[in-house]
């Protein structure tokens, strides 16, 4: 049976020659995505030298995964940099010079699509038929403006009405059928197309959102997620980069991989497991007997902390908060882990030896004409595959070849994820070939894919304001245990950073980084006079 051990605190850390009036608050974080080492990274700048980056799995990045395939760099996470002006992602990349050789359809202004930028989309119909290009920039200005409607309800303080369900897919597919319905110009066919491309601009959304469908995004809150101004940018050579720069400066000794955390023992509930291993370690330092927080990791080692920042996905606390906190986390906070959403946006990378599709083409949008009275956006396990939404084109060929990238989310991400890659490139091949009527299109000669859902460490892709959640759920998400303030309560035990934590711009990279900044600018004021 393994023995646990109770670290001590070092006395010869190199980090440690700076400070010496006070002992050094120990400050733990948990996860080495980008909150977590940003956070690290403000601390140590700051002047605190006893801080443990602690990671579960074998790299840094986190939702960040860049994979090198050739000479191209696909991004299986985070993809693009949304907004410039204020963006410290940005600024990281443009600093460093990591943007130099982004390209046009890399780089756009306004609301981005997934990938798709300059060339035209194709909008195919099961029958294998391309929906003429006039009906799909009518219809796509008609969805547009009223994507405009569901922002004011926050941004105006409009009122929800009972129909909509209070509900982003629910209102979007109700106003689009209606107008769609009533236009006089449109004959009977094509408005049953655009009846049709309905679910598929919702699905396409669904992915942006990391919700298994519109219908479970608030359509009250939907408004405040934030846009930063300026364009989105791709990073050609990986967002990994980022990551990377992000580390340079934290010393390799701070991170440790391969160190998954089973527990969070605060506010010195110090289990008698605990004490026992305490009263017999006869050189373990006075001050650790009376740590606020203990850290039990999962190979039994407890680290002592005045302060833990818990960096771990939306996904990862939903299903372990009862047993990664003891004691178990105050109700309020409970109810906001799971009145949030976060759900799961997959990619399919499928290289072809050459295209079959035309230069112009910069997406495949599968557009299902049975569902063109559809409510709901959930299929058997058997037909997973009608949640693809769409395929884009990665441009340049020169950088990445001859490459596909589809998108699908949702449960059927899920099944697709427990599907071989065999099987998944044989059922997206003969989708391909019945959307387009070409029979004839080869099976691609490799694929890549991510799995974000069924990762035990992650457990979804990014988070929303799920029907019945607002983002005061997200500031009771991020405050700091314990609530109660008092001489007698050290203060800020356990805190919280990550993309879910930050109100105005969560399921992004820069409230990612925004977040772990925050997490660290509290300790920073906190400890003002020691770091003086």
């Amino acid at each position: 049976m393994q023995s646990c051990e109770i670290s001590a605190d070092s006395t010869d850390d190199p980090l440690s020659s700076g400070l010496r009036r006070k002992r050094q608050p120990r400050i733990v974080v948990i996860g080495a995505g980008l909150a977590g080492l940003s956070a690290a990274k403000a601390l140590l700048e700051s002047g605190f030298t006893d801080v443990r980056v602690l990671e579960a799995t074998d790299r840094i990045g986190g939702r960040v995964q860049s994979v090198q395939l050739g000479h191209a760099t696909f991004e299986l996470g985070a993809t693009w940099i949304h907004g410039s002006h204020g963006n410290p992602v940005y600024h990281l990349a443009e600093d460093n010079g990591l943007l130099e050789e982004t390209t046009d359809s890399e780089r756009s202004v306004g609301r981005i699509s997934l990938y798709s930028k300059n060339g035209v989309a194709y909008h195919l119909t099961n029958s294998g038929q391309r929906i003429p290009k006039d009906v799909v920039e009518e219809f796509s200005d008609l969805y547009n403006e009223v994507y405009n409607l569901t922002q004011e309800f926050f941004q105006r303080g409009k009122p929800v009405n009972a129909e909509s369900q209070n509900s982003v897919g629910v209102f979007t597919r109700d106003v689009v059928r209606k107008r769609v319905k009533a236009d006089p110009d449109d004959t009977e066919a094509v408005k049953r197309l655009k009846l049709a491309m309905i679910q598929q601009y919702l699905k396409v959304e669904s992915c942006e959102s990391s919700s298994h469908s519109m219908d479970e995004v608030s359509l009250s809150e939907f408004g405040e997620w934030t846009e930063i101004p300026g364009a989105h940018h791709v990073i050609p050579c990986g967002f990994i980069k980022i990551v990377e720069i992000l580390a340079r400066s934290i010393p390799k000794s701070v991170i440790q991989l391969r160190k998954p955390v089973k527990c969070i023992h605060w506010n010195q509930s110090v289990s008698k497991e605990i004490e026992r291993v305490a009263d017999h370690n006869s050189d373990l330092p006075e001050e650790n007997k009376g740590s606020n927080v203990f850290v039990e990791c999962e190979d039994c080692e407890f680290i002592p902390a005045d302060h833990v920042i818990v960096t771990v996905s939306l996904g990862v606390l939903k299903k372990r908060h009862e047993s990664l906190f003891h004691p178990r986390l105050p109700e309020e906070k409970v109810m906001a882990i799971e009145k949030l959403g976060i759900n799961t946006t997959d990619k399919i990378f499928l290289e072809f030896e050459e295209p079959f599709w035309s230069s112009e083409c910069n997406s495949i949008q599968f557009v299902w004409e049975d569902e063109a009275e559809s409510e709901s956006l959930t299929y058997p396990e058997e037909l997973w595959y009608k949640k693809i939404c769409s395929f884009d084109v990665l441009y340049p060929p020169e950088r990445y070849g001859h490459v596909l990238s589809g998108w699908i989310c949702g449960e059927e991400a899920l099944i697709m994820e427990k599907c071989d890659d065999e099987t998944v490139a044989e059922t997206c091949t003969e989708m391909l070939r019945k959307f387009t009527g070409n029979p004839n299109i080869p099976k691609p000669r490799r694929i890549l894919r991510s799995s974000w859902g069924s990762n035990p460490h992650f457990r979804g892709s990014y988070s929303y304001t799920q029907v019945g959640s607002s983002g005061a759920d997200v500031e009771k998400l991020a405050k700091p245990l314990p609530y109660a303030e008092s001489s007698k309560t050290p203060p800020m035990q356990v805190m919280f950073s990550g993309e879910a934590t930050h109100r105005k711009y969560y399921s992004t990279t820069h409230g990612a980084v925004l977040s772990g900044q925050r997490e660290a600018a509290r300790l920073i004021e906190m400890y003002q006079d020691l770091l003086q």
